[in-house]
């Protein structure tokens, strides 16, 4: 598993013992004493709020690959696996956020490694299309990486350095000033953590919450929570979600807020949420009470000790930071083979964007005066998520005309 020398024997001991076992001995009185291996740092980009990491397949070109606690198995975008002449068989449906399915295939004698880590590999055992996901995303996405590689290690993910670290689990010690927190996994492996959640002017709602770092969002309740505790429409004020979708296709429900989230001693204030209406899929899982997701967790510089059942979450320099994005009334897609062609996905009724006559399918070419393309996505949606008047050059059709596009909150 690490650079230097370790032979295959542990990690095949790793992958048959699960959480905590491996390295355990029958005799009592032989205790073996390992030397601590270096820590490796590997950084990594972000796109709307995703970890992507660079990754091979059978020794291929770097590849695009979505760190999310919220998968299992190592997954290949099927078009990706095509190109590298992987071996696929079968049909296999798999689900995900949103009511449907999508359909791929098994593969068969293929491995990811991780660029930086050297002599560290593990199989690639499913192919899913993934259509939506890069124009969403703004760039290429060719696969997902998820527990199966957390739980080989103490994995430090540092949002603001935008650096992973991997430490030998066996011996890692922490000492810094963090708060560790309990984690439960799901039967897939997936990491829960209890939380409370006070709506506007009620009691507290005590649950258990998905970690689901390959959410951009907050906070997502699932329907059955939110029907159970009849948080829609009692809640404040909601506006309709737009441009939510995952693996199951399109998800529906408001976007509000709820007073406040507490995890451990942290508590975060009104932070923006997402009431799920959706009746299936990973969203209508009564068995849980949400997801936490990305804009959370990059108030923290967190530790994933799955070994030890644990997230230890130390407060970043974001933690304090108000959930005050404005919100534009547009959902957007990137096109093309560079993704610099930026077109409105789906529009929100009585907003900004409605204010200023855009409609779903125009096409921004311009933003101040400078070229939308030379821009990505996700510095767009950043600079759409400030309270600042925009000057957008649209085309729509056959024509061209100018918008001036001024973000605000709206709940």
């Amino acid at each position: 598993m690490w650079t230097k020398g370790q032979s295959m024997i542990r990690l095949a001991a790793a992958l048959i013992a699960g959480f905590g076992l491996a390295g355990q001995s029958s005799t009592a009185s032989i205790e073996i004493q390992r030397a601590e291996q270096p820590a490796i740092s590997i950084p990594f980009e972000l796109a709307t709020e995703h970890v992507i990491l660079k990754a091979t397949v059978n020794g291929s070109r770097p590849l695009s690959f979505a760190l999310d606690t919220g998968a299992n198995r190592a997954i290949v975008r099927t078009q990706v696996a095509k190109e590298l002449q992987l071996a696929l068989h079968g049909t296999v449906k798999s689900g995900g956020a949103g009511p449907g399915t999508q359909e791929g295939s098994l593969v068969k004698a293929a491995t990811w490694s991780l660029v930086g880590l050297a002599g560290f590999s593990q199989p690639i055992t499913l192919a899913l299309p993934f259509n939506d996901l890069p124009s969403a995303l703004g760039r290429d996405l060719d696969g997902i990486i998820g527990a199966e590689f957390i739980r080989q290690f103490v994995v430090e993910i540092d949002y603001g350095a935008r650096v992973l670290t991997l430490h030998d689990r066996e011996t890692f010690a922490y000492s810094g000033r963090g708060q560790a927190l309990s984690l439960d996994f799901t039967s897939n492996g997936h990491p829960v953590i209890e939380g409370r959640v006070t709506p506007v002017q009620s009691d507290p709602l005590a649950g258990r919450f998905l970690l689901d770092i390959g959410s951009g969002m907050a906070l997502i309740l699932h329907s059955p929570f939110v029907a159970e505790h009849q948080l829609l429409p009692s809640t404040a004020k909601t506006i309709r979600a737009i441009g939510a979708a995952g693996a199951g296709g399109r998800s529906v429900g408001r976007f509000g807020r709820v007073a406040s989230l507490q995890l451990g001693s942290f508590r975060f204030d009104s932070p923006l949420t997402l009431f799920s209406q959706d009746e299936g899929g990973a969203f209508a899982n009564s068995a849980l009470a949400g997801n936490i997701g990305a804009q959370i967790a990059n108030r923290f510089r967190m530790f994933l000790d799955y070994q030890r059942r644990r997230i230890i979450l130390e407060p970043a320099a974001t933690f304090g930071d108000p959930f005050d994005r404005a919100i534009s009334g547009l959902a957007l897609r990137a096109y093309g083979a560079d993704y610099r062609t930026f077109r409105v996905y789906e529009v929100l009724e009585d907003s900004p964007a409605t204010d200023a006559g855009i409609a779903e399918g125009d096409v921004i070419t311009a933003i101040d005066g400078s070229a939308a393309a030379r821009f990505t996505l996700s510095e767009i949606i950043d600079l759409f998520e400030k309270p600042v008047a925009r000057e957008l050059t649209i085309r729509r059709d056959d024509r061209t005309f100018t918008a001036t596009l001024t973000p605000r909150r709206l709940i």
